[in-house]
């Protein structure tokens, strides 16, 4: 079994486990939700500033920083929008800290996590997210296409991650308009960085295209917006930032 499959066969347990100690049925409207590719679609490269304590691939990244501190400097830094890991076992996030950033910050808001069930998606709703990502990797096409449907009737975004040119159709063939290319293989957590810009190439014009994983510098990310991409997720790299305002403000500056 590989990483990816055994963290999303734990996240099926712990979600079953979820659904029985807290039935949730249903939805309400909400008149709060941010425009997630409405601020990625914006000219230039935008910055997803991401919330995460640790990974398997890195261990702990930073643990020492309360995170209203983290996202207040994501937004002061210029970021777009924000990701929060939500993730325990492996990542050490949860549901309140997407519920304490959407009350730090005003920056639109990504529930990053395994999401496999229908119920993850409410959970998201519920506790404010803007957007849900979807990993095409960890899903069966019919899953897919019923967690996207699921997402989009909420009126919230979906975030469809691939990692190769028939991930890249399969999220196409389920209406896909925000795709994030992950550089990361997660089956063996090997980054490639050349990955997404190549794979970049098959994915059509009109449809968000997010760079993931791996990068650290604004050379980078000049080469991204070049290749087509229209933002960049980044975690690691801002977490470990003694200076998180000046280090979002660099890569984020207009390039001449």
């Amino acid at each position: 079994m590989n990483t990816l499959e055994r963290i999303v066969a734990a996240t099926r347990r712990e979600v079953e486990e979820r659904k029985r100690r807290r039935p949730l049925n249903g939805a309400g409207p909400r008149s709060d939700i941010r425009d997630f590719a409405g601020a990625l679609a914006r000219p230039g490269l935008s910055l997803i500033a991401e919330h995460k304590r640790r990974s398997p691939s890195a261990g702990a990244i930073r643990e020492d920083r309360s995170l209203p501190e983290v996202v207040q400097a994501y937004e002061r830094g210029g970021a777009a929008a924000l990701s929060i890991l939500t993730e325990g076992p492996n990542f050490g996030g949860s549901l309140d800290d997407l519920v304490a950033a959407r009350a730090a910050s005003s920056l639109p808001l990504l529930r990053k996590d395994f999401i496999v069930d229908p119920y993850q998606v409410l959970e998201a709703h519920a506790a404010g997210a803007d957007a849900v990502l979807l990993i095409v990797a960890a899903l069966a096409p019919g899953e897919l296409a019923a967690l996207h449907e699921q997402v989009m009737s909420l009126s919230l975004t979906a975030l469809v991650e691939v990692h190769d040119e028939r991930e890249m159709e399969v999220a196409l063939e389920v209406g896909a308009r925000v795709i994030g290319i992950n550089n990361r293989d997660l089956t063996t957590l090997e980054v490639d960085l050349r990955r997404g810009l190549d794979l970049v190439r098959a994915a059509p014009e009109g449809v968000i295209k997010v760079a993931e994983s791996g990068f650290s510098a604004q050379g980078e990310l000049r080469e991204l917006e070049a290749g087509g991409f229209d933002a960049v997720l980044m975690g690691e790299a801002l977490m470990r930032s003694e200076d998180i305002v000046a280090t979002c403000s660099a890569l984020t500056a207009p390039t001449m």
